[in-house]
């Protein structure tokens, strides 16, 4: 039987290795992928860590949601015209495909499984894909680039421009400017925002994000912060306030600072509660705060168009080529900040 190196975490154990394991065969309606590129996040440290947990119940799982590579071998009962060579980016969903309606895009689906997460990723030399959740690579997009799409530049992209709703000449603010952060800024300024103010603690992730487009960067522990947002507003405030850092200080601090109907998107994940001191004031200036998780289909493939065609360039993103064999030295790279990596990537 033939093998491959694949990395695996053992979820009884939070162990994680790349270990040797079989190359899996595709099913009906499944394709195996040679994985070229696969994205390393930060949700892959905190499955690592413990502190994010499978939706549904896994004992080990071959982490990577975020894949690009190209068809290797077809699996029987498969409905589009697919060939060996393709090449193809994984989105990082699979709809559980009862219903239907998430494959025919009527609406979200709650029942979404994760790439890396519910079920086998891409941090192997091959992994398998169901064949509605490839999207078509152009020949001029490098694998490193369209495989940090999905996740990496279509979760602040959705949070952008469906939960956020952002329009050209709103204000917008973005805490965080690190591999979500860092996109949010960009895609914001594709979406005419202005100014697009960019708030981090870190010097280096603040200069990253001036050099990505936003038109101001603060220190949130700054004295005269919200002076500075106003100023920077004509002292209306925010229209939309991004949380791409899963912080609960970020959320205070960012719905104190909304315009009038303005809205928090809370786009970072974390388990700790969502505080609002002043919820009178916010209740008065009819703010909203919005859940946001991922995206769905349709933006990683008007992502790919937009890097494809030269409107979004993914290159600055990419931080660094890891081996796949020293995974775990990306994930305490990532883990540590070595670096202010936006994007590190495993090459099988």
């Amino acid at each position: 039987m033939a093998t491959m190196l694949a990395g695996r975490l053992h979820l009884d154990t939070l162990k994680f290795a790349v270990e040797e394991v079989p190359v899996p065969v595709p099913g009906p309606g499944e394709v195996l992928i040679e994985v070229k590129a696969a994205g390393v996040c930060l949700s892959d440290v905190h499955l690592i860590d413990g502190s994010l947990k499978p939706f549904h119940p896994v004992d080990t799982v071959t982490l990577g949601h975020e894949v690009a590579g190209v068809i290797h071998t077809l699996g029987p009962g498969l409905l589009g015209d697919w060939a060996p060579g393709t090449r193809v980016a994984l989105q990082a969903g699979q709809p559980c495909g009862h219903c239907g309606n998430c494959m025919r895009r009527l609406r979200p689906c709650l029942k979404t499984l994760t790439r890396g997460l519910d079920y086998d990723g891409g941090w192997a030399q091959y992994a398998l894909a169901r064949e509605d959740t490839l999207a078509l690579l152009p020949d001029q997009l490098p694998f490193d680039q369209a495989a940090i799409i999905p996740d990496a530049v279509s979760t602040p992209y959705a949070a952008i421009v469906e939960t956020g709703q952002v329009r050209p000449a709103q204000a917008v603010g973005i805490w965080g400017a690190g591999g979500l952060g860092a996109h949010g800024i960009r895609l914001a300024r594709l979406a005419g925002a202005a100014p697009i103010i960019a708030v981090d603690p870190l010097p280096s992730a603040r200069e990253r994000a001036l050099a990505f487009g936003a038109d101001l960067a603060l220190d949130p522990a700054a004295p005269g912060f919200a002076e500075a947002v106003h100023q920077a507003t004509a002292g209306l405030g925010l229209d939309a306030a991004f949380d791409f850092a899963g912080v609960p200080a970020v959320r205070e601090q960012a719905a104190t600072v909304l315009a009038r109907g303005g809205v928090l998107v809370l786009a970072g994940l974390t388990p700790k509660p969502l505080t609002i001191t002043d919820s009178t004031q916010f209740s008065f200036r009819r703010n909203e705060v919005r859940g946001h998780y991922g995206s769905g289909p349709q933006y990683v493939e008007q992502l790919i168009r937009l890097a494809s065609t030269g409107r979004l360039d993914l290159a600055p993103s990419i931080t660094a080529h890891i081996p796949l064999a020293e995974a775990a030295d990306a994930v305490a790279r990532l883990e540590r900040k070595e670096g202010d990596p936006i994007r590190l990537v495993l090459i099988p």
